[in-house]
């Protein structure tokens, strides 16, 4: 989920109330800040990671991109198939995660780093980062709760091979205020190497 909401509270990862939950929170909005933002870097490919129950996956699809949904949860990849079952629906740990290819764009677009159990945000990082192409990018919007701050991602990142590229406050590019509560941090992956 996006600024616009906080749905850490969803339950036990029901697919179908958590997109029950997803639709009432983003009612009378603009549903797709997360698939503008990346849309920005003219992607082939994307990863979604930490997909839930596929709302960016299937947009971007919509849109003519690529697009793979990886989530830990059978649940949410459940709703995510019956939603488009045409699409490519992975269940796996992201941090674990080896799907023997590359992506223009990985998306961590739902507070993705928040539902790691403590200390394994790094092997998160590590594990989308194996899956940016050269010259690709992480993206990841999260809210800052003091937990799992804009520098741990960033040393993270740096950990895992990329570079920081953008910071902003919003997937709207709300110039970076680190007292707004939200995080989107875009990092590169070098253009001649893989990690």
């Amino acid at each position: 989920m996006d600024e616009h909401g906080d749905l850490r509270d969803a339950g036990d990862w029901d697919g179908a109330g958590y997109q029950a939950r997803v639709e009432e929170v983003l009612a009378g909005r603009d549903p797709h800040g997360e698939v503008a933002f990346v849309q920005r870097f003219a992607p082939a490919s994307v990863l979604d990671a930490g997909c839930g129950t596929g709302r960016v996956a299937i947009e971007l699809a919509r849109r003519g991109v690529a697009v793979v949904g990886v989530d830990v949860s059978a649940s949410m990849l459940d709703t995510a198939r019956r939603l488009a079952p045409e699409l490519s629906w992975v269940e796996a740990d992201l941090a674990t995660l080896e799907l023997d290819r590359v992506f223009d764009v990985v998306v961590l677009a739902g507070n993705v780093p928040l539902f790691t159990p403590p200390g394994t945000s790094g092997a998160l990082v590590a594990g989308c980062a194996r899956h940016v192409a050269p010259g690709g990018v992480l993206v990841a919007g999260f809210q800052l709760d003091g937990r799992h701050g804009a520098d741990d991602h960033d040393r993270e990142a740096r950990s895992a091979g990329l570079t920081p590229l953008e910071r902003w406050s919003s997937w709207d590019r709300d110039p970076w205020d680190e007292h707004a509560g939200y995080v989107v941090s875009v990092h590169r992956r070098a253009a001649d190497r893989l990690a």
